[in-house]
């Protein structure tokens, strides 16, 4: 079974849920389209049902909730983890359901709000695949995904090597040093260096020296170390070599195909393309490698109170998302643009997203039903197509997916930094992934160092940082200042932790969520990366259906 079948930790993406929904990817895909029945939540009495009818019935199926008592239950405002964001209008079964959309043209029926778990299976499996791969320079495959295994087209080594320097010696010594023919008349005889073949067979009894990765001359059973031998002057004018011990045959050598012979698969298709592999690839004989490319992405930053520099100040606040997510994006192997700052205007949010080539664009902010969230609007505008509209999950409850054309994304962020983040984790980085061909991690889980207060129905996400402990081993600690508006607390945490509904206590074992930095800053940190006041050239705009 490989990493892709495994959806929730430990469960196939296949098997059904424990309520015996069976596949909440084929579920969710039914309510996009408005065929799914309603369904009775485990568990509960008769006459109380969930919100998971399509977004149009969503009113009715909310009326009829609340007229059998069987609503949300309450969540404390003061407790430590609660969500002090706005509740999202499009919530489904954890909050308030929105009336049914405008009519007219290019409006759609929308999912209500998905499961954690769901929602992210649903962005990985958005996008068919990676585009085409390109054919390019060692150096500008950094970062990316091979499309075909590297194959060797030469035995590593290709010669037998010196590993010392010291002395290639042919036979059981003392040994006779020769002088080289290219020699020079005075001075110490240079021997064989890197980079020269030697065409003399080195005959028994004789030896010449050699430096470390010189080719082995003919004949030469051995090296003996510089450390090792002793040179001694003859009566004739000649020397001799001398060594303690006796030199076994291959010591020092790096025989030819000691790490490959020429074409042995090296790498497997689907492998990151890292700082070693192009060494890898370069000494295997490579000058270009078949790789996917970089998904194109697009940040447009939505909201007229966010400054670009300086102090807060008359009601407006600094921009934290601008600086943070283009990095954070390049981290995942995509190529993004500086993000853009665009005004909460609909028909500036409309021009942007239709003339916008990206693979993915990423807006912030928006995504609810204030006076000034022009992005479902805008989404209808555009005949897109939304995949996922409200997840379940805090901080970032109102966090959305749409197919704006084939081949092209949207991913709705809020505005809040923690909860974008989160949707950056939950629906972008999925996506993404896919788009670039990337293996998604193995999911593993580690104990908690503290209890958790959960949600009581949706899943959260919580900023921890990895500790020893005397009986876990290592751990995970939460973290303080994890308010969806608060970048204090993922500021100096390692991962976030999955806590499901209800919370969970010390030692409870949680999926862990780790940032990008450690395996993938590094690998994908290269020049193609476009810095702020630095996007790239994007083709002529094709419009929303490009």
């Amino acid at each position: 079974m490989t990493d892709g079948e495994w959806g929730v930790v430990g469960r196939p993406w296949d098997e059904p849920s424990a309520e015996g929904r069976g596949d909440p990817f084929d579920d969710a895909l039914a309510l996009a389209n408005g065929t799914a029945p309603l369904r009775v939540r485990p568990g509960a009495g008769p006459g109380i049902t969930a919100a998971t009818a399509p977004y149009a019935a969503g009113g009715a199926v909310a009326a009829a909730s609340s007229a059998t008592g069987g609503g949300d239950a309450p969540y404390t405002p003061d407790d430590p983890f609660a969500p002090d964001d706005p509740a999202a209008a499009r919530s489904g079964p954890s909050g308030p359901v929105d009336p049914a959309p405008p009519t007219g043209p290019g409006a759609r029926p929308t999912p209500a709000a998905v499961s954690w778990h769901t929602a992210r299976r649903l962005a990985e499996r958005a996008a068919p695949g990676p585009p085409a791969p390109e054919t390019s320079a060692l150096g500008a495959t950094l970062g990316r995904t091979l499309a075909a295994p590297l194959t060797a087209l030469t035995d590593l080594p290709s010669f037998d090597t010196s590993a010392m320097d010291g002395w290639a010696v042919a036979g059981p010594g003392p040994w006779r040093l020769d002088q080289p023919a290219e020699a020079p008349e005075t001075g110490p005889p240079p021997g064989i260096l890197a980079g020269h073949a030697p065409t003399e067979v080195l005959l028994d009894g004789h030896a010449i020296p050699i430096a470390t990765g010189a080719r082995v001359p003919s004949g030469a059973t051995a090296v003996l170390r510089s450390e090792h031998g002793e040179v001694r002057e003859l009566s004739d004018g000649g020397r001799r070599l001398y060594a303690p011990r006796p030199a076994p045959p291959g010591q020092d050598i790096r025989p030819r195909g000691q790490e490959c012979r020429r074409g042995d698969q090296l790498l497997p298709a689907g492998a990151l393309v890292t700082p070693a592999v192009l060494g890898l690839a370069a000494a295997a004989g490579y000058d270009e490698l078949t790789a996917y490319r970089r998904p194109r992405t697009e940040v447009f930053i939505l909201g007229d109170e966010l400054l670009d520099e300086g102090l807060p100040r008359d009601g407006r606040i600094r921009d934290a998302l601008g600086p943070m997510l283009a990095p954070w994006l390049h981290a995942l192997g995509v190529e993004a643009a500086a993000p853009r700052h665009l005004a909460d205007e609909a028909d500036t949010l409309y021009a942007a997203l239709a003339e916008s080539t990206a693979d993915v664009v990423i807006t912030t902010g928006g995504t609810a039903s204030g006076p000034v969230d022009h992005v479902h609007p805008t989404l209808r505008r555009l005949d897109a197509e939304v995949l996922v509209d409200g997840v379940a999950v805090r901080p970032g409850h109102p966090m959305l997916l749409a197919r704006l054309a084939p081949r092209r994304y949207l991913v709705g962020l809020p505005g809040n930094p923690l909860a974008a983040v989160s949707g950056l984790l939950t629906l972008a980085e999925p996506l993404l992934r896919t788009l670039a061909a990337r293996r998604p991690a193995a999911p593993y889980r580690t104990p908690l160092a503290a209890a958790v207060t959960g949600h009581p129905q949706d899943t959260r996400l919580v900023p921890v940082a990895y500790r020893d402990d005397a009986r876990h081993g290592l751990t995970v600690v939460p973290l303080r200042f994890h308010g969806p508006a608060m970048l204090r607390g993922i500021a100096a945490a390692d991962a976030l932790a999955v806590v499901p509904p209800g919370g969970a206590g010390r030692g409870t074992e949680l999926e862990i969520l780790e940032f990008p930095w450690s395996a993938g800053w590094s690998a994908g940190w290269t020049p193609g990366w476009a810095a702020p006041g630095d996007p790239y050239d994007p083709p002529e705009a094709t419009g929303g259906r490009a």
